[in-house]
């Protein structure tokens, strides 16, 4: 049987956005937790990307 969510917060997993436009093989993705309650929207960070040595906007995918 599945645990219960603790509270209000979830993990998300966030993917670079510019990797997929370029091609270049291999995939940046990281996981963060947010509150569902306070950001129902998807969130969007800048988080470095090794595979293009640069920092990118990372987007939360489902």
């Amino acid at each position: 049987m599945a645990k219960k969510a603790k509270g209000n917060r979830i993990q998300v997993i966030l993917e670079c956005t510019e990797q997929k436009a370029t091609n270049v093989p291999g995939t940046s993705r990281y996981v963060s937790t947010k509150n569902r309650k306070v950001t129902t929207e998807r969130i969007e960070l800048k988080k470095y990307n090794p595979n293009l040595k640069r920092h990118t906007v990372h987007k939360e995918i489902k």
